[in-house]
């Protein structure tokens, strides 16, 4: 758990960081367009702390080990997608496709009833291509390099994701996985 983070009644409080204006913005952006899987965002505390709603649900701390069902894959395809989609075209996204969770893994979405319904910690937030933070969602949550599955298994959850979110399992799938695998460790995040 990130240091500073913790929950008062139904509301999350965490310092503010360098992202926090951003954050605020996007939260604020989602909540107008209807996008409830998010935490809304209610101000800064007396201590300067961020405060966002709680949203109910598992939070995975460590999901390096575990092999996401077919149905646990594509919903948490949908979400991205729902999340992109729900950023597409704002001013938030200026020129880019939409806005980027970066950092869309398993441990930074809520989980209830073992489907993810919510997703927290837009710490990294930022405009972006779909395909990147998709090649990175599907890296992570198939724990490549992790997991000692056959290939044509990892390869079949791939295509499972990426029909679930909308786009071939193609090349540049690929290739975004690839960059994300090499460029982005596994860390999981705090609860927020």
């Amino acid at each position: 758990m990130t240091a500073g983070v913790v929950r008062v009644r139904d509301t999350v409080r965490r310092p503010a960081g360098p992202n926090t204006p951003f954050v605020r913005r996007l939260l604020e952006h989602l909540d107008v367009v209807g996008f409830a899987a998010a935490p809304r965002f209610l101000g800064l505390d007396e201590r300067g702390r961020e405060t966002l709603t709680f949203l109910p649900g598992a939070v995975p701390s460590d999901c390096r080990a575990i092999v996401w069902s077919d149905e646990q894959l594509t919903a948490s395809a949908r979400l991205l997608r729902r999340f992109h989609d729900a950023t597409a075209g704002s001013g938030l996204a200026g020129a880019a496709e939409v806005v980027c969770h970066n950092d869309f893994g398993p441990w930074n979405l809520v989980w209830v009833d073992g489907l993810p319904v919510g997703v927290i910690d837009f710490d990294n937030a930022a405009p972006g291509s779909r395909l990147d933070d998709l090649g990175y969602a599907v890296w992570k949550h198939l724990n490549i390099g992790l997991l000692k599955l056959p290939a044509r298994d990892q390869l079949r959850r791939v295509a499972l994701m990426a029909s679930a979110y909308g786009v071939p399992a193609d090349e540049a799938l690929l290739a975004a996985m690839t960059v994300s695998g090499q460029t982005r460790p596994f860390e999981p995040s705090a609860r927020s």
